[in-house]
């Protein structure tokens, strides 16, 4: 339980940082960017209700292999709504 608690725990702090991230932007931009952003933050809400149905699922057999993707998926589609925000800024 405790690698679960973890995880979520890894997954509420990596998406709010980058909804911080967006509101920062949000914050030094025009209202067109300002718009992306939140489309930005709309996907890392998604994303963490994604992710978080996917930890909670019961009939896994394999726990710590189950762990282990959604670990990488965070990854993957965090460093993806990063460079999303780069995009932004640059």
């Amino acid at each position: 339980m405790a690698s679960i608690r973890k995880l979520k725990k890894e997954i509420n702090n990596v998406l709010s940082e980058i909804i911080e991230d967006c509101y920062v932007c949000q914050l030094n931009s025009d209202d067109k960017i300002s718009a992306k952003a939140e489309k930005i933050i709309d996907e890392a809400i998604s994303t963490f209700d994604e992710l978080i149905v996917k930890l909670h699922l019961k009939d896994v057999e394999d726990q710590k292999a189950h762990l282990r993707s959604l670990r990488a998926d965070l990854s993957k589609k965090s460093s993806n709504l990063s460079d999303k925000i780069k995009k932004l800024t640059s």
